[in-house]
């Protein structure tokens, strides 16, 4: 009897070693299937919960071995070829219910319903491959007052991309236009994508104007709504320029007139650069503005660039004096250029002169829009004229954010919003905006496409922006000789007043006219200007040299 006890171990260790290679196979198998069929989680699942029944059954198979083995003794008979042979069939028994179990879970898993609209769709369109589909389990839909969307996962080995790039072809599948969808992805994962699809086409009834408070908590500065009704715009102007492009009559004075009271509004305290090329496009801003100048004169635009490049070049000056006295970086309140057909200041007349000037402005104002953002100054140009030659190509490369309204090519669009535009993802062609839905672009901002229609606001209401902007204004304004002038001149109802009425005022009393003026000029820190009325100082000058910072 002792001496068949260690027949006896071996034989348990023979089926122990017996099931740990059951054990490999059937892992084996799983990991194999799932790297060749690329099987998603619940699949893998599904395998799992197929091995764990085939191990059972094998543990099962072990207990009743070893159970054998204690009536051994009873059957001595037995040849034991015969016991070495039965536990050699065992592993192989076992590997292959686990193979079935393998493979019933992934009959299971292929038999899982499809998404049946999306993988139609989808696959017509080339997004997928014929043989591919969106699983239902996969797909999230959500009603909206204005459409409907899915939220869904791509099939394995497809991305977000295979869906921008055929949006055309998913929309004809819908039955709907381009502009009827807005596609958004993940930046967790490339498969995901969410996607509306609009019941009528966008802005096909307007929204209403945003109040006060919802422009003034909006993560950044609105510039309209997007198809969902929702608030849309840029996140900041500092350091960051803007260029707006679209044919006449489109709606773009009146879609910066919303943004310029938005500015107002919610982006704290500013100072408004305005050259209104349509010379009342902007008027409505004029009381708040540092500078204000209504013209189509390339000069005049020359000057206020010029002027912008010294205060910058003089910011500068300011940062480079504090890092080399190991000082914090000065604050500098921001400034914002806007102009209106700014186009009109980069054409010449085909002389000598005008092509030299126009060369000159162009190079001054890359210079203002390139190099001015880190100290404060942003620049938003407007032009009813994308064509390649309307604003110069090394003034068009200096701007983050895009806005183009209806245009009548693809190319005019790429004018405007660059010329890798449609290179993008998702990229919305202007030339397929509604040219009777006034305000209405394509906002490109990095990288990215928004459909959007900018506010109207009613004249009332930007009125009462301006005037409370101007009151608060006026009252930050220190008690100087300044601000004296300034009172002066509004209490006798007067947009001008000569040097030789304002220098005694003042308390000027020098009997030479140069040098009253050069005296009275230091005094309030502005330089007197020559008028049709002789020379002195202007209301508008004054308030803006008193809300001028550094």
């Amino acid at each position: 009897m002792g001496k068949k006890r260690p027949q006896v171990s071996e034989d348990t260790y023979g089926q122990a070693a017996g099931a740990i290679g059951v054990l490999a196979i059937a892992f084996g198998i799983l990991a194999a299937i799932k790297d060749k069929l690329g099987l998603s989680w619940p699949a893998t699942v599904l395998l799992t919960v197929g091995s764990l029944v085939a191990l059972g059954y094998g543990a099962w198979r072990i207990r009743t071995g070893v159970t054998g083995l204690s009536t051994r003794d009873a059957k001595r008979s037995a040849s034991p070829k015969q016991e070495t042979v039965l536990h050699q069939d065992a592993p192989d028994q076992l590997a292959e219910h686990a193979e079935e179990a393998v493979v019933e879970a992934q009959a299971a898993v292929e038999s899982a319903p499809d998404h049946p609209e999306l993988t139609m769709v989808l696959s017509r369109a080339g997004a997928i491959g014929k043989g591919e589909a969106v699983r239902a389990e996969d797909v999230t839909v959500e009603q909206l007052d204005v459409g409907t969307v899915y939220d869904f996962l791509v099939p394995e080995a497809r991305t977000h991309e295979d869906v921008a790039k055929r949006l055309g072809s998913v929309a004809s599948m819908f039955g709907v236009t381009r502009l009827h969808l807005k596609l958004e992805t993940s930046r967790q994962s490339e498969r995901r994508v969410r996607l509306l699809k609009l019941h009528d086409p966008p802005f096909s009834s307007p929204f209403p104007a945003p109040t006060r408070q919802e422009i003034a908590t909006f993560a950044g500065v609105p510039l309209g709504h997007d198809v969902t009704g929702e608030l849309a715009g840029v996140p900041t102007f500092d350091k960051a320029s803007m260029l707006v492009a679209g044919m006449t009559q489109m709606g773009k004075t009146t879609l910066v007139n919303g943004l310029i009271t938005c500015l107002l509004i919610a982006y704290g305290d500013f100072e408004l650069y305005l050259l209104d090329g349509k010379f009342c496009g902007l008027t409505k801003f004029e009381k708040v503005a540092t500078r204000y100048e209504s013209s189509d004169d390339p000069a005049v635009f020359e000057e206020m660039v010029d002027e912008l490049n010294d205060r910058s070049d003089s910011r500068y000056g300011q940062i480079t004096e504090a890092i080399r006295n190991r000082q914090p970086a000065p604050r500098f309140k921001p400034v914002i250029f806007i102009v209106d057909e700014a186009a009109d200041f980069f054409a010449h007349d085909e002389s000598k002169e005008g092509k030299e000037q126009a060369r000159r402005i162009a190079e001054k104002t890359r210079t203002l829009v390139a190099k001015s953002l880190e100290s404060g100054i942003s620049t938003v140009l407007m032009t009813q004229r994308p064509s390649t030659n309307a604003i110069p190509v090394t003034v068009r490369d200096q701007f983050l954010y895009r806005l183009c309204l209806y245009v009548a090519s693809s190319g005019t669009a790429k004018v405007a919003l660059g010329d890798t535009y449609f290179e993008t993802v998702a990229p919305i062609n202007p030339a397929l905006l509604d040219p009777d839905v006034k305000g209405q672009a394509v906002l490109f901002m990095k990288g990215r496409s928004t459909l959007i229609r900018g506010f109207n606001f009613e004249d009332p209401f930007i009125w009462s922006v301006v005037d409370e902007v101007s009151s608060r204004r006026e009252k930050a304004i220190p008690d100087s000789p300044l601000k004296q002038a300034i009172d002066l001149m509004r209490s006798k109802g007067v947009e001008f007043m000569a040097t030789a009425e304002l220098a005694p005022a003042l308390g000027i009393m020098e009997e030479d006219a140069t040098e009253r003026g050069k005296k009275l000029s230091e005094l309030l820190g502005v330089q007197a200007g020559r008028t049709s009325k002789g020379r002195g100082h202007t209301l508008a000058h004054l308030n803006a040299a008193a809300m001028s910072g550094s």
